[in-house]
């Protein structure tokens, strides 16, 4: 039996790492990415982000909602940057964090970014790593019973193109604080954008609508960037299959018309038993 094709739309950098861990366990994984990240820029994001650094000792949390945000957090520390320093000190960064901030992720993957960042583990918060899902719902069940009353709450995010950085999760997760009491606060640190395909890539996407190839869907931002490349907006995906990592990921892949989709949660083991599984299945 051919190995099965699996198309991993992450960042670049991510997906490269997931393709090659697929295909480690006999899967015939391509990176296709459909985000991709930058540092945030302009004079306006870069004083926001020292200001961030200089207000850290009153704030009770720092929530990063992912590895990319606390990758350019930690980059954009005023003493990194003055000192000449073109990537991480684990051991300057550390020392530059008020002891009594809790710096929370919403999944191992950005628990990880800290740590390689230099942040003790004891002052991470994050969901335990058998929850059954990895996002802003799990990480308050593990917070949310805290006074977080007059506190003062941080997240550092990415800003998609028009200046947003919102997500349904993050939304719910800052009504949560506000609700509690806390103010919270938000500081861009990259940029995500929609990628510019050229027309081997788009002819690609085109023929893992209906080839047997595997979506993996780890971001509904990710998916609408698919759908609204040229050429790709009256693709009839009915014969297509995907893996979504989150349930509101899972509902928007169907919604645009995937015949088969699986949830799944974002851990790499656990994709591989869902890959398993569509193999064993074909649709």
């Amino acid at each position: 039996m051919p190995a099965l094709r699996v198309i991993v739309t992450r960042p670049e950098r991510d997906a490269l790492h997931w393709v090659a861990q697929l295909q480690q366990s006999g899967f015939a994984a391509e990176a296709l990415p459909l985000i991709e990240i930058a540092p945030a820029s302009g004079d306006a994001n870069q004083q926001a982000l020292r200001q961030a650094w200089g207000a850290l000792p009153d704030y009770a949390a720092c929530l990063f909602v992912s590895g990319h945000a606390v990758e350019n957090f930690f980059k954009g520390n005023p003493a990194l940057v003055q000192g000449g320093g073109s990537g991480l000190s684990p051991e300057l960064s550390a020392l530059d964090l008020p002891p009594g901030l809790r710096c929370m992720a919403p999944g191992p993957g950005t628990v990880a970014a800290l740590v390689a960042a230099g942040v003790p583990e004891a002052q991470i918060d994050a969901p335990a790593l058998d929850a059954t899902q990895f996002d802003s719902e799990a990480l308050w069940q593990v917070v949310g019973q805290r006074d977080w009353t007059a506190k003062r709450v941080l997240v550092v995010r990415g800003q998609s193109p028009g200046g947003q950085g919102a997500s349904s999760g993050r939304d719910w997760i800052t009504r949560q604080w506000q609700a509690a009491g806390a103010q919270v606060d938000f500081v861009g640190v990259y940029q995500r954008q929609a990628p510019v395909f050229n027309q081997a890539r788009l002819q690609r996407a085109q023929e893992a609508s209906a080839d047997g190839s595997v979506w993996l869907f780890s971001s509904s931002e990710a998916l609408a960037n698919l759908l609204g490349l040229p050429g790709l907006q009256d693709v009839d995906w009915g014969g297509a299959s995907a893996i979504a990592t989150h349930p509101r990921i899972e509902d928007a892949v169907r919604a645009a018309g995937w015949g088969v989709v699986i949830a799944s949660r974002p851990a790499l083991e656990d994709i591989r038993v869902s890959l398993a599984s569509l193999k064993s299945s074909p649709p």
